[in-house]
């Protein structure tokens, strides 16, 4: 029997490891789309963000996020005990006297878990590209990984506030995607639009993006990356159920992207008469946000259903925030927050210890606390040291403005 718990235990904790390494990777996919989404005036500045937002994210969850979120919450409480660090290691004399209930390491749970807090965190860059300070950007992501994303966090998976109230979130569409899309929605309230993004006359006009294809890598990367986010949440593989539950996730998963594609590119094409790429990336990304609150729950063919659904949102909403002149580069709002909703909704598809008013009232209080916490913070920045660059320097691009350096210097006139 301690045998069969050692090697149970080592199979889980080997398991969340690769999964969280998995998850690590979309860190690279955002960055590629993002900088593939941007002009190649802002490219160097939008990666050096992705590059220490992750390094930020790691080092604040690890001293106050982690301990926030998991240490001390009182069951069904709004305000976690404070804490620091990451505890102690479960030893092999605790991990047999549980007999199996212990089943993975505990620095294996913070490595998971930090990645995800990274990923909140790099939807916020994409928004608020191409104007944004540099500084401002990183000091508000201390705020956010540290202390914004782990408050909210533990009223679901620590066991808070939420949780008591049936709210069901599997692996992450509001907790960790609609959380990071309200953020980035206070920025660009806060912010306001790219110099030259709307007429006098209240027309958009179309920025793209210098490099299609690195944005289409960046797509495939976080979708690849994203059976690690969903699969991972199973949290452990080493039984015939557990390990049966998981291939479900990973296919649930891929199904859901591919609907998200075909039905994005088909909504483009009725509004526009074109197959826009953009859209379609939106579109897959949409799809694996609509089917994170609940992997497990739908069957294949209704994870499609689910998947399509959020690529229709994602190209409606997209048009409609535009319209509303709320400029987002990389359509992050619209895809994290938008199809967020979407997918903690569609939970009551297949999830039947789900309810309606759960649903609702965790997405009113996560989107809520975030918005209003990231407003405040957002203001503070904006009134200290300032949030937006000039506009001779927005114009000559943040890249030399923020990081004295070019992308793609190659083809900047001497």
């Amino acid at each position: 029997m301690e045998a069969l718990v050692e090697t149970n235990y080592s199979i889980d904790t080997f398991y969340f490891l690769v999964m969280g390494a998995l998850v690590m990777f979309m860190a690279p996919g955002f960055a590629m789309l993002e900088a593939g989404l941007v002009r190649a005036k802002n490219t160097a500045e939008i990666l050096t963000k992705n590059v220490a937002l992750f390094a930020i994210a790691c080092i604040m969850y690890l001293f106050f996020g982690y301990a926030l979120m998991y240490g001390n919450v009182t069951e069904g409480a709004w305000i976690p005990g404070f804490g620091m660090g990451i505890g102690a290691e479960n030893t092999a004399a605790e991990v047999l006297a549980s007999g199996g209930d212990t089943y993975y390491s505990a620095r294996s749970d913070y490595f998971f878990q930090v990645v995800f807090v990274a990923t909140a965190m790099s939807i916020v860059s994409g928004a608020v590209a191409e104007r944004m300070k540099l500084w401002a950007f990183l000091a508000f992501a201390v705020v956010m990984t540290g202390f914004i994303y782990p408050i909210q966090g533990s009223w679901s998976w620590g066991g808070g506030a939420l949780a008591a109230a049936g709210f069901s979130d599997f692996a992450g569409s509001g907790i960790v995607h609609m959380c990071g899309a309200a953020a980035a929605l206070a920025g660009v309230l806060m912010l306001g639009p790219r110099s030259g993004k709307y007429g006098e006359d209240g027309s958009s006009r179309a920025i793209p993006g210098a490099n299609m294809p690195l944005a289409t890598l960046g797509t495939f990367i976080l979708w690849f990356g994203w059976f690690g986010f969903n699969g991972g949440s199973e949290l452990k593989l080493s039984n015939v159920d557990e390990a049966n539950a998981v291939a479900q996730v990973f296919v649930n998963t891929n199904l859901a992207a591919c609907g998200g594609v075909v039905a994005a590119l088909l909504t483009a094409r009725a509004l526009f008469g074109k197959a826009d790429l953009t859209m379609a990336l939106n579109g897959a990304l949409a799809g694996l946000v609509s089917i994170t609150a609940d992997p497990l729950s739908p069957s294949a063919e209704l994870s499609v259903l689910v998947g399509m659904i959020g690529g229709v949102l994602v190209v409606l909403s997209i048009v409609g925030l535009d319209r509303l002149k709320i400029d987002d580069p990389v359509g992050a709002i619209s895809v994290h927050g938008v199809v967020g909703i979407w997918g903690l909704m569609a939970v009551l598809l297949s999830n039947g210890d789900a309810s309606l008013g759960g649903q609702l009232f965790g997405i009113a209080a996560i989107f809520g606390w975030t918005f209003v916490a990231s407003l405040a913070i957002w203001a503070i920045l904006k009134f200290t040291m300032g949030i937006r660059v000039s506009q001779e320097e927005e114009y000559e691009g943040t890249d030399i403005s923020e990081c004295g350096l070019e992308a793609y210097p190659e083809f900047t006139k001497n």
